[in-house]
């Protein structure tokens, strides 16, 4: 097992500054581990009971809930110094795991079990903390149900092509899996976009050439291709 590199910890973390340093060095001894975990790792899956709850020291982590029929959809993604609101919610609550992680890339971070969660939450700091992030995700999770209720996927698809500048290395299924819907829906929309002259495709790669028009198209003025 890994020493935890307490220093960088409370880089990305602050918050533990506040804490009792004794109350802190107890939980990162006897109720954590530091792990390095490689990309395309599965974290925990949807319907497990919560072994840990992660904070990332580099990295990244795409949090999703997927359905019967084999779609996905993304709900968040972890940086280092944010929290997982489905493992807080798994512990808090008692109940198995809504969601599943992958790491999108190698990742550094300290798997903190339910019990260290709970004994840091017996601070008002950093009970402050965890809820001000289970706002800041709701919020986003709002935005999310709200453009799936009622945009185009048209819509959410041009918006997920804007502001990456103007090359774009990702495949259609990953496009597809931050949508939430299948990859053959979001080829057939691509191939509009390109035959339109908005955008250019390649393996794995996607050229956009006129994002006027992806942004009009993102706010619901545009035309359909």
């Amino acid at each position: 097992m890994n020493p935890i590199p307490l220093d960088q910890l409370l880089a990305f973390y602050p918050v533990l500054a506040s804490l009792p340093p004794g109350d802190v060095a107890v939980v990162l001894d006897r109720h954590a581990q530091h792990l390095s975990v490689p990309a395309g790792a599965m974290l925990f899956d949807e319907g497990s009971p919560c072994q840990g709850f992660p904070m990332l020291l580099s990295g990244s982590v795409r949090v999703a809930r997927g359905s019967p029929g084999g779609r996905t959809l993304e709900m968040y993604r972890i940086a280092p110094g944010e929290l997982c609101v489905v493992s807080t919610a798994c512990v808090f609550s008692e109940t198995p795991l809504s969601a599943h992680a992958e790491t999108l890339a190698a990742t550094d971070l300290v798997l903190l079990k339910p019990s260290g969660l709970d004994l840091w939450c017996q601070h008002a700091a950093f009970r402050r903390f965890v809820f001000g992030v289970f706002g800041d995700r709701l919020a986003d999770l709002m935005t999310l149900a709200e453009a799936v209720a009622f945009q185009r996927l048209d819509q959410r698809l041009a918006q997920a092509l804007l502001g990456h500048g103007a090359d774009m290395h990702i495949t259609h299924q990953a496009l597809a899996d931050g949508l939430g819907t299948v990859r053959e829906i979001v080829s057939r929309l691509l191939n509009r976009f390109e035959r339109a002259g908005w955008v250019r495709l390649s393996r794995e790669h996607i050229e956009v050439l006129d994002s006027a028009a992806l942004r009009a198209v993102a706010s619901g003025q545009g035309p359909p291709p």
